[in-house]
């Protein structure tokens, strides 16, 4: 394994900080709870909004901190849930008057110690609020999850309420939005190599050759199946089929389409998928109104890529259009 690592175990608290000196002025970290928060939160005129789940998908959850974000990430170990007094101590130091919404993935280790720790936070006079995310069309459950998984398509939401908050929203239409987002989000995966976590040092999975994992999860879980490597355009004939077998569209549509890669694909393959899905989304009369080619939500090193389509409609279009800033920039 060759790695830009020091100790395995400071990992993650290395790239925290890391995080923090790249952005001075506007990120503060808090190595006390694993913590990156704004260092203009928490704000008495917004909703604060807080991420977490493990490490190892970044730039999810730590480097979409920011204006129109989110107010603060609470970041597990690589593949870990936050425990649950950190999501308890985070939810208090972004309390605001106008309460803290947690946003979740869906995997069973997050949901636990994000509902525990709003209890707790609740108990202490926070006003704090769960939305669960759940666009992954791969399988209804899996090891990890009771229900869908929420992968990419998190981040549709991320700025959809960061974008509502920033402009004054109570708690109550932050959630609406939210949900409203979550629900016209989908989102299918597929690995061409498996990732190696630092503390592991080897591979999750094996993969032969001329094989591709369809529909895996972004901790290297399994998909629908294991499938033979097909050309590119064939891969994303069959991502979109996945994904709009699932949320049907109709000619006319307007939808955002975000190709994603998962940490080891370079970004020219990721316009080469983005091509032919949005040349196909036209040949339906579906008209791409954003577009997003990135690394947004990954799986350390994982070769691969996941395709995410929302339904928009003017709503989600203006607020995915609000100004934003992240850790994670051109200049």
């Amino acid at each position: 394994m060759k790695k830009f690592v020091n100790d395995p175990k400071n990992y993650v608290a290395e790239m925290l900080e890391g995080v923090a000196l790249a952005n001075p002025g506007t990120l503060k970290y808090v190595p006390a709870y694993n913590l990156i928060m704004r260092t203009d939160a928490p704000r008495e005129d917004k909703v604060s909004i807080v991420q977490g789940s493990g490490s190892g998908h970044e730039p999810a959850h730590v480097m979409a901190v920011g204006r129109g974000m989110l107010d603060a990430a609470c970041p597990g170990d690589v593949f870990a849930a936050p425990p649950m007094d950190y999501v308890y101590e985070t939810a208090k130091l972004l309390a605001s008057p106008k309460g803290v919404l947690l946003l979740v993935n869906n995997y069973t280790g997050d949901r636990m110690a994000f509902d525990m720790g709003k209890e707790m936070a609740e108990a202490d006079g926070v006003r704090a609020e769960i939305l669960t995310i759940n666009d992954d069309v791969a399988v209804q459950d899996s090891t990890y999850t009771v229900g869908r998984r929420g992968v990419a398509g998190n981040f549709f939401v991320i700025k959809a309420v960061g974008a509502a908050s920033e402009r004054g929203a109570e708690m109550d239409e932050v959630l609406r939005i939210g949900r409203k987002v979550n629900d016209v989000t989908r989102t299918m995966g597929v690995a061409l190599t498996a990732c190696t976590p630092p503390a592991k040092g080897s591979p999750l999975f094996e993969l032969g050759a001329d094989e591709i994992e369809f529909g895996v999860g972004i901790h290297g879980e399994p998909g629908r199946e294991r499938r033979k490597i097909k050309e590119a355009d064939a891969i994303v004939d069959d991502l979109l089929e996945a994904v709009t077998g699932d949320l049907p569209y109709t000619s006319g549509d307007r939808v955002a389409l975000m190709i994603n890669g998962l940490g080891g694909t370079p970004i020219s393959e990721l316009y080469i998928l983005y091509r032919h899905a949005h040349q196909q989304l036209a040949a339906r009369g579906l008209t791409v109104g954003r577009s997003y080619v990135n690394e947004y939500c990954t799986s350390l090193d994982m070769a691969g890529a996941s395709l995410t389509l929302v339904r928009l409609d003017d709503e989600i279009e203006d607020l995915l259009a609000a100004r934003a800033e992240a850790a994670v920039r051109i200049f």
